[in-house]
């Protein structure tokens, strides 16, 4: 399949449980399809890169290993996502990645993910947590940014003084995401 005919077949793709794990499933049987996958959803001005974006977050959320190839492209483009259905599951795959780095079981991620990786996945986890985006991709780069923060001795103040600041201007969803992760740094 090409892109042009992969990017067609995203047009079929919609919120639907069903549909995302079709497509993602269909991107596991065929690995030769994820570097497209990617190309689309890093057309970052382009409605269907949402719906790219929805089939790489399930992809990884059935067989995270299989993005291990394509990290360097994946974190050299994430702070480029801006639609709002798009930045939400790429939040989401940071999310995945780290905390499979951070897992006390064995994986191929926790030799995968480079420091470079992980920059870059910090600097877009605060930019959302610092910029107008929903709750969402807040709480996943709250949880992200914690994890990171084990091994950064600098990510937890930064953090928390974010969190601080945000609070009261903030949803009763961020508040209580906010609130976690406030116990969890002060407990560490």
């Amino acid at each position: 399949m090409t892109t042009e005919e992969l990017y067609q077949e995203l047009n079929y793709v919609n919120h639907s449980r069903e549909k995302r794990l079709y497509y993602a499933n269909l991107v596991i049987g065929n690995p030769d399809l994820i570097p497209k996958l990617l190309n689309i959803l890093f057309m970052v001005d382009d409605k269907i890169s949402c719906r790219a974006a929805w089939v790489f977050e399930f992809m990884c959320g059935e067989r995270l290993e299989a993005s291990i190839p394509y990290l360097d492209t994946f974190t050299e483009n994430i702070h480029k996502v801006h639609l709002d259905s798009a930045v939400r599951p790429v939040a989401k795959v940071c999310e995945y990645l780290v905390t499979a780095y951070y897992s006390k079981y064995d994986n191929e991620i926790k030799s995968a993910l480079l420091p470079k990786h992980k920059e870059k996945i910090i600097e877009a986890c605060f930019d959302w947590m610092i910029n107008d985006e929903k709750i969402a991709p807040k709480a996943y780069a709250m949880n992200t940014l914690f994890l990171l923060g084990q091994d950064e001795d600098w990510i937890h103040p930064e953090l928390v003084m974010i969190l601080e600041r945000d609070y009261q201007m903030q949803s009763s969803g961020f508040k209580a995401r906010a609130r976690h992760i406030l116990k969890k740094v002060k407990k560490n």
